[in-house]
């Protein structure tokens, strides 16, 4: 990533822009029926990789030459999940794939059990962002009770083993 394209790219995507509305736009330029610019797929994993940082939100293991990131909808599409930024988190394709169609709270249960160090704190911030960008920006229907039970779960898990590594 050039130095400052990601500063870009999340000054854009706090303004507004989103990875996907429903429309096919431009990468670079407004669309022409007045939706705002839509990043490219590369784009969109520079911005989610600058946001969250060096590791993976499932394995907690750090990306590299040989261990590439993807981005994975933390609310599946399938569920209703939009392709906003505030719904992608990185994720190196083993967990991408292995999670399936788990929910983030089992999955994230999951990935403790199998020993590896899962981020919850960057689950939280995810589903919580994103809950915050639906009521913002309305629509959704599909996704709201999906991610009111993932957010629901995911703090009862905290109140009751508060000694549980975040």
């Amino acid at each position: 990533m050039n130095p400052g394209t990601g500063n870009l790219a999340l000054r854009h995507s706090a303004e507004g822009l989103r990875s996907g509305s429903g429309r096919r736009a431009p990468t670079a330029r407004a669309a022409e029926d007045g939706s705002v610019p839509q990043l490219g797929r590369a784009q969109r994993l520079d911005v989610v990789l600058e946001r969250d940082g060096p590791t993976f939100i499932w394995c907690g293991r750090e990306f590299t030459g040989r261990v590439r990131p993807t981005t994975e909808h933390v609310v599946p599409r399938v569920k209703g999940g939009p392709s906003w930024l505030e719904n992608e988190v990185a994720a190196c394709r083993r967990c991408n794939a292995g999670r399936g169609h788990r929910t983030p709270v089992e999955w994230l249960e999951e990935c403790e059990r199998r020993g590896w160090r899962p981020d919850a704190a960057r689950l939280l911030r995810a589903l919580t962002a994103l809950a915050a960008a639906i009521a913002r920006d309305g629509g959704q229907r599909r996704a709201r009770p999906y991610l009111d039970a993932q957010l629901r779960r995911l703090r009862r898990r905290d109140v009751d083993a508060p000694g549980r590594p975040a």
